[in-house]
């Protein structure tokens, strides 16, 4: 039997060095009390392809704003490589519960980019 897959997921890219970002430390958030608190769903780190399975558990999304935070100094730090964006943050909003969502990071020590993909 396989394993039901995240409905949320992400994939960290360094453009850098073209290999997926092993290590990076990131955080799922969803925005509660009607907009006025994010409460912390998960902390991870992404996996040697850059990858974080099982980022939000199957029957756990539920419409609404949700937020991805990367540490991305921590990381560039962790190569001794300067950077300009202390973290990343991707906010996003989730109307059917019932879609998977992929929200990649393509990431340097100077710029970055997200998008929603597939």
């Amino acid at each position: 039997m396989e394993p039901v897959s995240s409905p949320l997921t992400t994939h960290v890219l360094d453009t850098a060095s073209g290999l997926p970002a092993q290590g990076l430390c990131l955080r799922l958030s969803r925005l509660e009390d009607h907009g006025q608190q994010w409460t912390e769903l998960r902390k991870s780190y992404t996996d040697p392809d850059g990858r974080c399975p099982g980022l939000l558990p199957p029957g756990q999304m539920k419409a609404g704003t949700y937020k991805l935070s990367f540490d991305t100094e921590g990381y560039w730090k962790k190569r001794g490589q300067e950077s300009f964006y202390p973290y990343v943050e991707v906010v996003f909003t989730i109307t059917d519960e019932t879609h998977k969502f992929h929200v990649p990071l393509l990431l340097s020590p100077w710029s970055y980019t997200t998008y929603r993909g597939s």
